[in-house]
């Protein structure tokens, strides 16, 4: 008797335990509640970024026309300063005492010159006087050829004195251009750069290292490069005939400074360059920004937003993709059960993907959550709405 009851107490544990993990088992693979969205159709506005370098609508390597010792600093790195203001003097006692010794050959040629004028004139006298004489026989020709040869020389003299004077104001004129050039002013209205040298240092014109930058900044270019493919679509997908009609039509761009913050000012792309760089397989484009303000400084880096519109295109929510081997994917849902469904995304904008294939408008598909989800999953849909799941996703910097 006590042994049939423990077979009955053994049997009702097992039966127990069986109903137990089937109920487990049942609940394992119940439908559990999932949000999902429909497909929308939207206009939106894309960016394509592009790394760019910040550079003065006017930069001036400020260099030394002679050799010469540094002998005055009179401007600071960053400072403000206008077209020919001071910015370097160079010592000069060397170059004043060759300008005062090419003032006195000037002296001396005109005192040659005054020398030799008179010469000529006596030389002149001679000819007058014996002229007559020998036109009358009393004295001999060959005294009044003499005289004649005398003062030929006589002019020859003058002439070379004269030509003395005028590379004796040569001389004068350079040396006193080169103490002129000992003082170096700046070439624009702009801002100081980098200032590698300093009182003492011996400069010259052949120097590599300039003495400073001088940057006109009140307009600044951005440069920054597309690959032969993107050059490509920009021409097949921007409004204009010629290239600068379709330079015309890029709408007003962004700069992102280094900070990530968005420059205070639009820019807009005036220029490219006429060929791919064969190095570098990219094209070069220019942007100008205005900055009144001085905020933006010769050197500067940041990245170009260039504006795409997207009119009436499918957008499916960034949480709703996912990846598989570089393959983007969304979960669709045939009345309780997903599907997934392969997607090709163009572009991401404001946490939403922009489709091009895979998906049609209205179809629901599940919003969030998608990690561990499988083809043929039953689920439980629970729509929420679109835009307060992408509105509710704050970008991580």
């Amino acid at each position: 008797m006590k042994n049939i009851q423990i077979v009955i107490y053994t049997f009702t544990l097992i039966t127990l335990f069986a109903c137990g993990k089937n109920k487990q088992i049942q609940n394992q693979y119940a439908a559990k509640p999932y949000p999902v969205v429909t497909v929308q159709e939207k206009t939106v506005t894309g960016y394509m970024s592009y790394p760019a370098s910040i550079q003065g609508r006017v930069n001036n390597d400020v260099r030394a026309k002679i050799s010469g010792y540094i002998k005055e600093v009179l401007i600071d790195e960053g400072q403000a300063v206008k077209k020919g203001q001071i910015l370097f003097r160079l010592e000069t006692n060397a170059l004043s005492e060759t300008a005062a010794a090419a003032q006195s050959g000037i002296s001396v040629a005109d005192a040659n010159i005054k020398a030799a004028e008179a010469a000529v004139n006596a030389a002149q006298v001679e000819v007058n006087r014996l002229m007559p004489l020998v036109q009358k026989n009393i004295v001999s020709k060959v005294l009044l050829e003499t005289a004649q040869a005398n003062l030929q020389s006589a002019i020859s003299k003058l002439e070379q004195a004269k030509s003395a004077k005028v590379q004796a104001q040569a001389t004068y004129l350079n040396a006193t251009a080169n103490v002129a050039y000992s003082i170096i002013r700046s070439p624009i209205d702009g801002v100081v750069g980098k200032l590698p040298l300093r009182v003492g240092s011996l400069v010259g014109p052949s120097d590599q290292i300039s003495l400073t930058t001088v940057s006109e900044t009140d307009e600044v270019y951005a440069y920054f490069s597309m690959n032969e493919s993107e050059y490509l679509d920009f021409l097949s997908e921007t409004a204009g005939y010629t290239v600068a009609e379709k330079l015309k039509n890029i709408p007003p761009v962004t700069l992102i400074l280094a900070n990530n913050k968005e420059y205070e000012e639009k820019g807009k792309v005036k220029a490219v360059t006429g060929q791919i760089d064969p190095q570098t397989g990219s094209i070069l484009f220019r942007a100008s920004f205005s900055n009144k303000r001085k905020l933006l400084s010769n050197g500067n880096s940041g990245t170009i937003k260039i504006p795409k519109q997207y009119q009436n295109i499918l957008v499916v929510p960034e949480a709703s993709t996912f990846e598989q081997q570089g393959i983007v994917h969304v979960f669709k849902v045939d009345k309780d059960t997903t599907n997934s469904i392969i997607i090709k995304v163009i572009d991401r904008v404001n946490n939403m993907a922009i489709v091009s294939e895979g998906v049609q408008k209205g179809d629901t598909i599940i919003a969030s959550g998608v990690n561990g989800l499988k083809t043929g999953t039953k689920v439980i849909p629970k729509p929420i709405n679109f835009d307060s799941l992408i509105n509710a996703i704050k970008p991580i910097f």
